[in-house]
């Protein structure tokens, strides 16, 4: 039997109440899975990955990890939520470059209460798994795009979570680098995460289970 790990139900979203940018949209994500959410420009595609990431409070409906309601829980609870259960990668990568590559890599264990210190050499392999081939004292400014979004995806890989959500992660990509990065999430879906992927690629919502299309 298939396990549902992420859920959708009924869910809306408007900054205005004329306006809907989600309207009465259900969707169930299953455990092992990857999905693609494709569309043209301005469907709401990047909002719909922020309410499913419990980073915005849907104007109705919800949103269930499992069989337990979350979007409408405390800021707090969400906090732990996101911090416990969720991986994010972003379109830009979302580094500080203030900090160092390893810096952000253990970045998400502060949330999760964990000392970096114990996440250190994980990250130090997930960095050599996805040839990042830097000094792991650089800041992030110095390193290229395609590095950038490979960090990115290690921060996000850090502490195998069970849902992970991406944002065009492979929009500024070569193709090689790309295919590293969709390959990595379908390995995670694969080890039994639930994996959401907002794509305008064919071919990256070719590799993956399914295709919704808003």
């Amino acid at each position: 039997m298939t396990t549902v790990l992420l859920e959708a139900r009924d869910l809306t979203f408007s900054y205005t109440p004329d306006h809907p940018i989600i309207d009465g949209w259900s969707a169930e994500f299953p455990r092992g899975s990857t999905t693609a959410l494709t569309g043209t420009s301005g469907r709401g595609k990047s909002t719909l990955l922020y309410l499913l990431g419990l980073m915005l409070r849907p104007t109705g409906g919800d949103i269930l990890i499992g069989s337990e309601q979350a979007s409408r829980s405390s800021d707090g609870a969400r906090s732990h939520l996101r911090a416990s259960r969720y991986g994010f990668v972003f379109q830009d990568a979302a580094l500080d470059t203030t900090r160092t590559v390893l810096d952000n890599v253990t970045e998400t264990a502060l949330y999760r209460n964990v000392s970096r210190r114990s996440v250190e050499g994980s990250a130090r392999d997930l960095l050599h798994r996805f040839g990042v081939d830097l000094a792991a004292d650089r800041k992030p400014g110095q390193v290229s795009g395609g590095q950038a979004q490979r960090i990115a995806l290690c921060r996000a890989l850090l502490g195998n979570p069970d849902i992970i959500l991406a944002d065009e992660p492979t929009g500024n990509l070569d193709p090689s680098t790309a295919a590293v990065v969709v390959s990595a999430l379908k390995e995670q879906a694969t080890a039994g995460a639930t994996v959401v992927i907002v794509t305008h690629s064919p071919d990256v919502a070719a590799a993956c289970d399914r295709e919704i299309v808003l």
